[in-house]
C-alpha cells in the first residue's frame, strides 16, 4: 500500500513563498516519477509540475513556470514544491500523486495516469 502525506500549506500574501513537502511511504522512490497538481473550488484539477523518478527532468505548467521549483530527495522519499511569487490566482488544494509504473514520462499532465494520491493541502494567497 502506497501512502502520500502533503504538508506546508498554509495562508501568504501575494509575493511570498511556501514550500509543500509530500512524504511517500510503500512502494515508492526512484522507479516512479511524481507530480503536483492543484484544484481551485469550482475548478477542474490541473497539472502543476512533475518529475521523473531519478529527478533528473522536471517540466511545469506555464502558469507557475519561473515561479514554481519541483525537487526530490529519494533517500527520503519525499518530492517537494518550491513556490515564490505567490498570485492569488494560486490559491487552491494542492495534491501530490505518484505516476504509474511503465507509463511514459510525455503523458505526465494526465491525472488517469497517476494511481496514488495524497489527501491534498491548502494554500491560500491573499491579496
Amino acid at each position: 500500500q502506497v501512502q502520500l502525506v502533503e504538508s506546508g500549506g498554509g495562508l501568504v500574501q501575494a509575493g511570498g513563498s511556501l514550500r509543500l513537502s509530500c512524504a511517500a511511504s510503500g512502494r515508492s522512490g526512484s522507479s516512479y516519477h511524481m507530480g503536483w497538481f492543484r484544484q481551485a473550488p469550482g475548478k477542474e484539477r490541473e497539472f502543476v509540475a512533475a518529475i521523473s523518478g531519478s529527478g533528473g527532468t522536471t517540466v511545469y505548467a506555464d502558469s507557475v513556470k519561473g515561479r514554481f521549483t519541483i525537487s526530490r530527495d529519494n533517500a527520503k522519499n519525499t518530492v517537494y514544491l518550491q513556490m515564490n511569487n505567490l498570485k492569488p490566482e494560486d490559491t487552491a488544494v494542492y495534491y501530490c500523486a505518484r505516476k504509474k509504473a511503465g507509463t511514459i514520462w510525455s503523458d505526465y499532465s494526465r491525472r488517469a495516469l497517476y494511481d496514488y494520491w495524497g489527501q491534498g493541502t491548502q494554500v491560500t494567497v491573499s491579496s
